[in-house]
């Protein structure tokens, strides 16, 4: 935040003698209407009205000029610092580990890009401005006050402690009360969130009464908190505009009859007043100042927590080769598994995992959920570090190259597919927007077999998908994920069970085109045998180890795990053996 606010510096300099320039003339307003009092309505003096009616126009004009530039560079300069906060926090948040969104709500991280840089926005624009122009008023005018008359001055400043003992204990309460009705907010939207999110299930399952009392039970805990808010401002705020009326009592009172004996003027007596009434408002609101203060500041303090993370995958240090080591040309393309264990919170997931894919080649990788398929595709592109062993990218160690080059050597298509709210085109050319062209994407989206599809939708390629690809079935949106990793066109491919929503024929229709792209290793992952019957290799894991290896035909002799899957699929030993006719 300190290089935001030393940048813009020029800003709150001319800002801060903006403010303390409009707020002078409101402190020296008083005196004019002194000598108006005084000198003109008492005096008589014609000379003096007109030089009086002058400064009134000119304190004016003066202080709306000062107040405009004032709320103009302060607020402009809160919204730089805080628009660089969020912009290093997403770029951060990009920098860091998979691991530590397993372990951080995603909600917790919005509420700090929004809420938080927010808090820090009001921070360093307008409520530190606020609280600047507050101080200074209130000291001015105390000293005013004195120079008028020090002995009337006592009645308001004795008046000042339990106003500002007040209004504190008040921001206080209703700090609490504000908590509160943000928690039970976040419920109520979350609840709503996913009712309208999942509309389809809870029709399918006729849950709408079941899913009615949860948000009744939900919009009645937000309306309590809402009402005991309304319930302690109205015990206390009738308090906070009756002790300044009774200041202003004693004041005109006290100041009356003094103005009466001639121990001070009328326009004394006036301008007295006017201080008494305006010297309220820095007290009044010192309780909510301090509360928004102490919210911004706690709000940066999270905010430097999540810049604070440090990623624990990072690029190396030296990512050139290491002394003595020569990368074979007869490695390029290639990827390899030596040994490799993984573990996570004390959990073994993957042991002694070794194979090698050769430029070209297929892996099949069967196994039954929770065996350690996906964690192979997040080792892959180093989403996490092995526990031991190595993985080898072209026969280097992938913690000795950048991650750039890692994430650039394979195209994955996950198994929870997400589409961004865009257009077909600008969806597929994720991560290479402003290089691809359209003649790529077509090209994808062909080899994909969703051009069908796509070409039938209104504004075609240019059509934008809804949210998560709402309004898309679920192969269709399948189809445009692998269409996305076919145009990244890099040289491994992996399948991670992506094919599980087409039909049979268009899955088979999709590895035809798999087949003709020789250039381009591949990984298909997969619960069906149809999916990597045709993989060069395939290795079946089980509890994280790899029980059994070899082509589609020699899994299907061993009469193993592989064949069991196969049987439970087709139920036909002899079509297994014809590997052709599958």
């Amino acid at each position: 935040m300190k290089k935001y606010i030393i940048r813009n510096w020029w800003r709150y300099l001319i800002g801060g003698i903006c403010l303390v320039c409009s707020t002078a003339i409101d402190i020296l307003v008083p005196f004019i209407t002194l000598s108006m009092v005084d000198d003109v309505i008492v005096g008589r003096n014609m000379d003096i009205f007109r030089r009086d009616i002058l400064l009134y126009v000119a304190a004016g004009l003066g202080r709306a000029f000062f107040q405009f530039v004032k709320e103009f560079l302060c607020d402009m300069s809160g919204c730089r610092v805080a628009s660089g906060l969020r912009k290093d926090m997403m770029k951060h948040i990009f920098s860091l580990h998979k691991g530590y969104f397993d372990k951080t709500n995603t909600g917790e991280l919005m509420a700090r890009v929004r809420e938080d840089a927010g808090a820090v926005w009001d921070l360093t624009g307008f409520v530190g401005m606020l609280m600047t122009e507050a101080t200074i008023y209130f000291i001015g005018v105390v000293v005013c006050m004195l120079k008028l008359n020090w002995k009337l001055s006592i009645v308001p400043l004795v008046f000042m402690p339990p106003l500002a003992f007040i209004a504190l204990t008040l921001e206080k309460k209703l700090g609490k009360d504000y908590d509160d009705i943000s928690e039970k907010n976040a419920a109520l939207t979350k609840v709503i969130e996913e009712n309208i999110t999942g509309v389809r299930t809870v029709k399918a399952f006729s849950a709408e009464s079941f899913e009615m009392q949860k948000f009744d039970e939900k919009n009645q805990a937000y309306g309590d908190a809402n009402k005991t808010f309304a319930t302690d401002l109205a015990d206390t705020d009738p308090l906070l505009g009756t002790i300044p009326k009774i200041m202003q009592v004693f004041v005109v009172a006290i100041g009356g009859y003094a103005a009466i004996k001639g121990s001070i003027t009328y326009g004394t007596l006036v301008a007295f007043v006017s201080y008494s009434i305006s010297i309220v408002w820095p007290i009044e609101n010192l309780g909510w100042m301090l509360s928004l203060i102490s919210q911004g500041v706690a709000g940066y303090k999270k905010i430097s927590k999540v810049l604070d993370t440090k990623s624990e995958i990072c690029d190396p240090k030296d990512a050139e080769e290491e002394p003595g080591e020569v990368v074979s040309t007869d490695h390029i393309g290639e990827i390899s598994f030596d040994g490799v264990d993984f573990e996570m919170d004390g959990k073994k997931i993957l042991e002694d995992i070794s194979f090698t894919i050769k430029k070209g080649n297929t892996l099949g990788i069967m196994g039954a959920t929770g065996a350690g398929k996906s964690t192979i595709v997040n080792l892959i592109e180093r989403f996490y570090d092995v526990t031991a062993g190595t993985i080898r990218i072209g026969g280097k160690d992938i913690r000795q190259m950048p991650l750039i080059d890692i994430r650039a050597f394979s195209s994955v298509v996950a198994q929870d597919v997400f589409l961004f709210s865009d257009t077909i085109t600008e969806n597929v050319r994720l991560g290479s927007k402003s290089s691809m062209d359209e003649r790529t994407v077509k090209s994808a989206i062909k080899s994909a077999h969703a051009k069908e599809f796509v070409e039938k939708i209104t504004d075609s390629y240019d059509a934008i998908i809804g949210e998560r690809g709402i309004g898309l079935s679920g192969g269709q949106k399948q189809r445009l994920s692998i269409a996305r990793a076919l145009a990244k066109k890099a040289d491994l491919l992996i399948l991670d069970d992506s094919t599980s929503a087409l039909d049979m024929e268009t899955e088979a229709a999709i590895q035809d085109e798999l087949r003709q792209k020789k250039d381009m290793s591949k990984i298909i992952i997969g619960h069906r045998i149809s999916s990597v019957k045709d993989a060069d290799e395939i290795i079946v894991l089980q509890d994280g180890k790899v029980k059994e290896r070899g082509t589609h035909l020699e899994l299907i002799k061993k009469r193993g795990l592989y064949y069991s899957t196969y049987e439970a699929q087709y139920g036909d030993y002899k079509k297994a053996l014809a590997v052709g006719n599958l």
